[in-house]
């Protein structure tokens, strides 16, 4: 596939853009991952190109990205002032731009649908590649209708839906650990494994978000379309190569097998949100009192969710997924934690935490932890846990810039594939019905906090720490 000659951002004067869309490509360019690129910003805001210009080099700047190539895609980026759910607009913006195009959506998902139906009306050239974020639609059927939608435009394999949580160098991390080894990949099934945790829990707050995150909450923000794909990735079998087919063939696989816990989302699932609290030295008002939210929406801010993978490997094993803001103790990891030994020799003492492995996925983060029972320094008798740390190292570029590299270099691997987006959602749907319909109580806790008092502490991993689940499996 030809490389893009013209990344056309929609929504260019927004956020996203500016904080984490621009640094991510000014560290790709620098890096010399991508050549010859032509950069457009369009959006409704009244700019000129010398104000447009301004923003990008000042996002460039906060990535440090600097040399002749970023100062010639500086140089030579555009600005057109349009309204992107326009046809006649979108048809003026794709005329004066340079083939394969890249259109990246930088736009709430509801204008982002609006747009597409608009490019539907005038159609795109079939090298044209098409780049969203989440959340993918609002339920099953609208993400399937999305979907109808931009496979009438483009193929499939020319849409990208991103999750720049995914960056390429945490995806190999996950893989390489499972299966370049036989130390690990043997004892990772149900036989071995008691419990899995994937959680991402921040020390963010709301951080002016409202009009997107308060419609959304944590359980379509993370759960639904990051740590299912995480799930997916740490479930998986071993696909046969690395490329983008093979990859989403097995992540598909888990996503098709997963399910709520026991079909029961009023006992596998928890909300709550956070109260005003201190955290890292700044004072957090209370989610209901953020400019922007509705307090009778019951947003939450801090979600879980326990599924099944329903295959031969996993079958009985609980997954547990939880995401939260304003956490004081933030972790963002999979947290695998063993069975503990059939038998003990008698004499021995200690050895009362489970063994566990612990995989980082926060972005530009990579740790592996191996938390294991030994024989303690002084009496042999006595068993101490110790942990065994290695470090992946970190990708040598930022999460948006691996993102823009596999787009722009025609690679969907890091990219959601349809089908996966659908299945998403149907995971998620007996949640999102009884939480909507007030059949599960919203918790609070205070920001700087760990969570409610009587959650388990996020990563704390096996059947005792998941008392969703009544039975041992």
């Amino acid at each position: 596939m030809n490389p893009a000659r013209t990344l056309l951002i929609l929504g260019a004067g927004g956020d996203l853009t500016a904080r984490l869309l621009l640094p991510g490509l000014g560290g790709l360019v620098a890096a010399g991952g991508v050549t010859d690129l032509r950069l457009v910003g369009s959006g409704i805001d009244d700019w000129d190109d010398a104000r447009w210009r301004d923003r990008v080099s000042e996002s460039f700047a906060a990535a440090e990205a600097g040399g002749p190539a970023v100062a010639g895609l500086v140089r030579e980026t555009r600005y057109a002032k349009a309204d992107v759910t326009d046809a006649g607009d979108l048809r003026a913006l794709l005329d004066g731009c340079e083939e394969p195009i890249v259109i990246y959506f930088a736009l709430p998902p509801a204008v982002t649908e609006k747009a597409c139906r608009a490019l539907a009306e005038i159609g795109v050239p079939a090298s044209t590649r098409l780049v969203m974020e989440k959340p993918f639609g609002s339920d099953v059927a609208s993400a399937r209708s999305l979907n109808e939608l931009l496979t009438g435009l483009v193929s499939e394999d020319h849409v990208h839906r991103v999750d720049h949580f995914l960056g390429m160098s945490t995806v190999l991390n996950i893989v390489g650990l499972r299966f370049a080894n036989r130390i690990f990949e043997p004892v990772l099934s149900n036989q071995h494994v008691a419990t899995v945790d994937v959680t991402f829990d921040e020390t963010l707050g709301l951080e002016g978000r409202a009009g997107y995150y308060d419609e959304a909450g944590a359980l379509i923000d993370m759960i639904q379309s990051h740590l299912l794909q995480v799930l997916s990735l740490a479930a998986m079998e071993a696909p046969p190569t690395l490329s983008a087919d093979d990859l989403r063939d097995r992540r598909a696989e888990v996503l098709r097998a997963t399910r709520i816990w026991r079909d029961d989302p009023l006992a596998s699932s928890r909300r709550a949100r956070y109260t005003a609290g201190s955290l890292a030295g700044r004072r957090l008002p209370s989610y209901a009192d953020e400019r922007g939210v509705d307090p009778d929406r019951k947003t939450e801010t801090l979600a879980e969710m326990v599924v099944g993978v329903n295959t031969w490997r996993w079958a009985g094993v609980p997954f547990r997924l939880r995401s939260g803001k304003a956490i004081g103790s933030p972790r963002q990891e999979v947290t695998i934690t063993f069975r503990q030994p059939p038998q003990i020799p008698v004499g021995f003492t200690g050895c009362e935490r489970p063994d566990r492995l612990r995989i980082a996925i926060a972005p530009g983060a990579g740790e592996l932890c191996l938390e294991i029972n030994v024989n303690g320094p002084g009496d042999p008798i006595q068993l101490d846990p110790t942990d065994l740390v290695a470090g992946f190292g970190a990708g040598e570029l930022p999460e948006y810039g691996e993102v823009l590299k596999g787009v722009l270099n025609g690679d969907p691997t890091l990219s959601v594939r349809g089908d996966m987006a659908e299945e998403c959602w149907r995971i998620v749907a007996p949640v999102l019905d009884a939480w909507r319909s007030d059949r599960v109580g919203l918790d609070e806790y205070e920001a700087g906090g760990p969570g409610p008092g009587n959650w388990p502490s996020s990563g704390l991993g096996g059947p005792e720490a998941a008392n969703l689940v009544t039975e041992d499996v």
